[in-house]
């Protein structure tokens, strides 16, 4: 599959609102009409935090590097790794899965990161999401901890970069 992963623009929002919209209701996903919404991505356009993967000018994936004080503030980080750089809101229309999409897009991500000056790189992931879980396994992330938030039980992943 030909593809490339670009910054996301402004022309990408109807695109962006359709692929986050194409997951809710989907097995372990909790996003719902008001989440991420448009502040989401406005807040990750402001800051140059949100990559698409594209192929054929469509968009097929995203991810976006998160800030998040409630998260940092978790006890359990390896602050050996800071800064640490947190990724977030990765996506991938329904009929692109199951073809390594999100893990190209969580490389990209990381290299992102580093490219960035970041020493380490954090994600959560919903703890009964086998397939979320599957996917991040070959990078060999650590489970730093875990927590509940946003509804969920998440397990809370790191790697130096």
């Amino acid at each position: 599959m030909d593809y490339t992963i670009v910054k996301a623009t402004e022309e990408d929002r109807a695109e962006l609102r359709a692929l986050y919209k194409a997951q809710i209701g989907r097995e372990y996903c909790p996003w719902d009409e008001a989440y991420p919404g448009e502040e989401s991505i406005d807040w990750d356009l402001s800051r140059d935090a949100l990559f698409v993967m594209k192929s054929d000018g469509r968009i097929l994936a995203a991810v976006s590097i998160e800030e998040d004080e409630d998260v940092d503030a978790f006890p359990f980080w390896n602050k050996d790794l800071e800064p640490f750089g947190e990724l977030a809101r990765l996506a991938v229309l329904p009929e692109a899965q199951n073809r390594g999409i999100a893990r190209r897009l969580l490389r990209f991500g990381m290299d992102e990161l580093k490219r960035r000056g970041f020493k380490g790189v954090r994600f959560m992931v919903n703890r009964t999401n086998p397939k979320a879980i599957r996917s991040y396994a070959p990078f060999g992330f650590r489970v730093a901890g875990e927590c509940h938030i946003y509804d969920q039980d998440m397990y809370c992943y790191e790697k130096e970069l």
